[in-house]
């Protein structure tokens, strides 16, 4: 069985940072995506950034951009969201998840099979 399995969340002041941890255990995905998503209180998950295994292209959401950074350990299955410059809205459940095969952008949901339990980040102002 695939588990995928995040680490890193916290409380942490606006301004401050964060890096999480994401290892994928039972999964040999050198190729495909991994990404991380979240969802925030009242809201919808939504993608925040995703890299390919292929050519390590990422995507990020407008909201993340240049504050966050996706990066990938192939040879250990783990995938890093280094999330500095945090502000209260980024407050949420964040979600790793993996996923085989080719595909043009990581950071929609729909191609994602594998989903790990999620550790919530809450951003104090």
């Amino acid at each position: 069985d695939v588990q995928l399995v995040e680490s890193g969340g916290g409380s942490v002041e606006a301004g401050g940072s964060l890096r999480l941890s994401c290892v994928a255990s039972g999964y040999t995905g050198r190729t495909g995506c991994m990404g991380w998503f979240r969802q925030g209180p009242g809201k919808e998950r939504e993608g925040v950034a995703g890299i390919n295994a292929d050519h390590g292209t990422t995507n990020y959401a407008d909201s993340v951009k240049g504050r966050f950074t996706i990066s990938r350990d192939n040879a250990k299955n783990l995938v890093y969201l280094q999330m500095d410059g945090l502000m209260p809205e980024d407050t949420a459940q964040y979600f790793c998840a993996a996923s085989p095969g080719s595909h043009t952008s990581c950071l929609a949901g729909a191609i994602y099979k594998y989903w790990g339990q999620g550790t919530q980040v809450t951003v104090s102002s």
